[in-house]
């Protein structure tokens, strides 16, 4: 038999509706004995063909053909829509549910829609709970592994970006997209109660339960209530006397990595927080805030007893122990 019938045979047997060779393990059906071989490698995970750039090794000489794009940097498949190129055709095929809002993977449990396989896998841990990404260093664990990437910002100090306007860096791209708006002045979301702006929504929403007196976040160790996720678990720490922060200076110890920034300008010098009013600069904004109440004469802390007020609550705890009995320096 010639090349050619040979070729025409094997074209022909795609039509043909006879499959003879079938598949062991799920019985899908083939018309040809190398297709289910190699079909058979899925199954076994045997990867034969060799990247001699790399080493990696691919089940089939068509993914191996596909991977070398990655080293000749050709990208043969172009979106129509905005120009971008793509290696192979199948990247092109996913990048298009950007452009048509396709999300053929659906959730079983709680019916939402993905894009991408690989998105619906990474949601299904919140369902299961499983976090198979640790952290070596202070062994906690996450979902996916870009959280874990961000968190290691924690432990090694990375930030990598960079406000163009005074160069403070940041960890997460949020909080400079947040921080931008201290330069832009722009402050979309507005509180229907007292009108203060506020330039991110979420903070608008936590904002929102000074108002409301939601607590939303319960300590399961002493039913303390919070407002804020990240104030509850800083809490949590003194129960464990957890404190996974190091000062390399003076190796003393903090629950969460803001105080020991807050710390480290101790050692530093650094004052960052500078009243506009009198230029006396602070290590902290809290104690800025309070300074500037000395300026603006605002005294939010009111006796119910005589309606006496104070700059601090820690004034007004004193002042009500001349209403109790207790001695104290009335301030």
């Amino acid at each position: 038999m010639s090349a050619y019938s040979s070729n025409l045979k094997s074209h022909i047997d795609i039509h043909s509706e006879d499959k003879p060779f079938s598949c062991e393990v799920c019985d899908t059906t083939f018309n040809d004995g190398t297709d289910m071989q190699r079909h058979m490698r899925i199954h076994s995970g045997d990867k034969t063909l060799r990247c001699e750039v790399c080493d990696d090794m691919f089940r089939g000489s068509s993914h191996l053909k596909v991977h070398m794009r990655v080293h000749s940097g050709d990208k043969q498949f172009r979106c129509e829509v905005c120009d971008k190129m793509f290696r192979g055709s199948s990247h092109l095929k996913v990048h298009m549910r950007i452009h048509t809002g396709e999300k053929p993977f659906k959730c079983e449990v709680c019916e939402k829609m993905f894009s991408h396989g690989s998105h619906l896998k990474r949601h299904m841990r919140v369902h299961t709970g499983d976090k198979p990404f640790k952290c070596e260093l202070c062994d906690k664990m996450f979902r996916g592994s870009s959280h874990l990437k961000v968190h290691m910002r924690i432990h090694t100090g990375e930030e990598p970006f960079k406000c163009e306007f005074c160069d403070k860096m940041f960890k997460h791209s949020s909080n400079l997209k947040r921080h931008l708006m201290t330069h832009t002045g722009y402050k979309p979301f507005k509180c229907e109660v007292c009108n203060k702006m506020f330039s991110d929504s979420g903070i608008l929403k936590k904002h929102m339960r000074l108002h409301t007196g939601e607590k939303p976040f319960k300590c399961g160790v002493c039913d303390k209530m919070f407002t804020q996720h990240g104030v509850l678990k800083g809490h949590m720490k003194i129960h464990t006397g957890e404190k996974p922060f190091k000062c390399e200076l003076c190796l003393k110890r903090f629950a969460n990595s803001n105080h020991l920034k807050v710390h480290m300008r101790i050692h530093t010098g650094d004052k960052p927080f500078k009243c506009k009013v009198c230029d006396k600069v602070f290590r902290q904004s809290s104690a800025l805030n309070l300074h500037m109440m000395i300026h603006t004469g605002e005294k939010p802390f009111k006796c119910e007893i005589c309606d006496k007020r104070f700059r601090r609550s820690s004034h007004l705890m004193d002042h009500m122990k001349i209403h109790t009995g207790d001695k104290a320096i009335d301030m």
